[in-house]
């Protein structure tokens, strides 16, 4: 601050320093314009950013939605066409596996006639071809039904002594055939599962075990182990080496490349894919050159809930005489079964075409046993027609349901009617084995 009495050189040196306050007051002002533009124009580039990164994500967003919606509709076709494949399955199984019955009828009518041994090979060779078709069938509609989510189970005691007398008899003429012992060690363990899933598991089993043996034999057994019975398959084949025993349960999957060995390589998936929806543990041991074993854990029924089982022998039960009343439709599976039932069984049958039909043969006079095809003509079923004859006979006729469709009502309400359920192609050993366990 200047003062009057201060000298020139006084003044002098003040203004000085009064002059370097103001510049650098003016400097430090400047500097602190130049940071606040900066900052300013920072903060605008920053926003200028964000909402371009904005713009990105909306759009990133934008095309997931249209992505999920492509995905979902793409979903939905799949889950569409899966279902359209199922229903053309089931529809056809009818159209398919009717011919194949009758074909079946008709040539174990064939077998029974005195043949050269021309005529009696080749008859061989075609019940081979069948029989190869037949497999062929099965495994596709049963894969089918095992990658279907809306698969119902149908879990009830299957006593397993039944099971394996339906096995050997299916099973012994191809064990013949190649000169195998085939056993099954009788049992009176009764197990819980699907009755009809258990015997397509075990008939894969027994099935595959004759293809690979050569020599020896199969062994079908029972055994309990706490509160699983495993069903153990020993054969005594080539064995599975250890890299294989995981590929084998693949779809279209053989060991070797001999193209002697029947099959499609079809029936270890079919298992492994029953096995899992049933939640019933699979074990495989195997030895190279000695043989394999299939184990498959089942959960054990007490047979005090199912009381004791009064089925006698089949080759006790005779059915000469019997009378049956046949609804069926198919022209084909009426003389097949005419034949089967009158000249092997000695039966007496009356085949009918429908439920109208069927009541105007009856009158006042009731079969012993009725078997009725569940697709008849018009809307007319099998369902229909038994419980139409049981009603006009007042009585409850036994009665078997054979059917080409694997269709989970049909089993309900087979269940519900107590009505036996036999799937075609029918073989006649095993309707043999059915009537005479009926007609006791």
């Amino acid at each position: 601050m200047l003062r009057d009495d201060d000298g020139p050189e006084r003044r002098v040196e003040k203004l000085t320093r009064i002059n370097q306050v103001l510049i650098d007051r003016i400097d430090r002002l400047e500097e602190s314009r130049g940071s606040a533009w900066s900052m300013f124009q920072a903060a605008v580039a920053l926003e200028q950013e964000v909402m371009a990164r904005t713009r990105d994500l909306e759009r990133a967003l934008a095309d997931l939605s249209q992505r999920n919606r492509e995905l979902a509709v793409a979903r939905a076709s799949a889950e569409e066409a899966n279902r359209s494949k199922t229903r053309f399955l089931r529809a056809a199984s009818h159209d398919l596996l009717q011919p194949l019955s009758a074909a079946r009828l008709f040539l174990s009518a064939l077998a029974d006639t005195p043949m050269d041994e021309h005529q009696k090979e080749l008859t061989d060779r075609l019940s081979g071809a069948f029989e190869s078709v037949e497999q062929l069938m099965h495994a596709v509609l049963d894969i089918s039904r095992l990658d279907s989510q809306r698969i119902e189970f149908h879990r009830q005691p299957v006593p397993l002594g039944e099971l394996f007398r339906r096995l050997a008899i299916e099973f012994a003429p191809l064990a013949e055939d190649k000169g195998l012992r085939l056993s099954f060690v009788p049992t009176d363990t009764v197990v819980e599962s699907d009755p009809v899933f258990l015997r397509r598991i075990a008939q894969n089993l027994v099935s595959n075990a004759i293809k690979y043996t050569n020599r020896g034999g199969v062994v079908v057994g029972a055994r309990r182990r706490g509160a699983l019975c495993w069903l153990c398959v020993y054969d005594t084949g080539v064995g599975i080496p250890a890299v294989d025993r995981n590929r084998i349960f693949d779809e279209f999957q053989r060991l070797g490349n001999d193209a002697r060995t029947p099959g499609m390589g079809l029936g270890l998936s079919i298992v492994r894919r029953a096995c899992a929806k049933l939640d019933h543990p699979i074990r495989l041991d195997s030895e190279a050159m000695r043989g394999t074993v299939f184990r498959v854990g089942l959960p054990v029924v007490d047979r005090h809930r199912i009381g004791p089982s009064a089925r006698p022998a089949p080759a006790a039960l005779p059915l000469r005489g019997r009378v049956a009343l046949v609804v069926e439709n198919d022209p084909g599976m009426q003389r097949g079964y005419e034949m089967i039932l009158r000249d092997r069984l000695g039966m007496v049958a009356r085949v009918t075409g429908g439920t109208a039909e069927a009541l105007a043969t009856m009158g006042d006079d009731p079969p012993d046993v009725i078997l009725a095809d569940y697709n008849l003509e018009n809307g007319d079923t099998g369902v229909d027609a038994i419980r139409a004859l049981r009603g006009s006979a007042g009585q409850p006729i036994p009665a078997v349901m054979i059917t080409a469709h694997r269709d989970p009502q049909i089993a309900r309400n087979c269940v519900a009617m107590q009505v036996h359920l036999m799937e075609k192609p029918v073989r006649p050993a095993e309707l043999a084995e059915m009537l005479g366990g009926i007609l006791a």
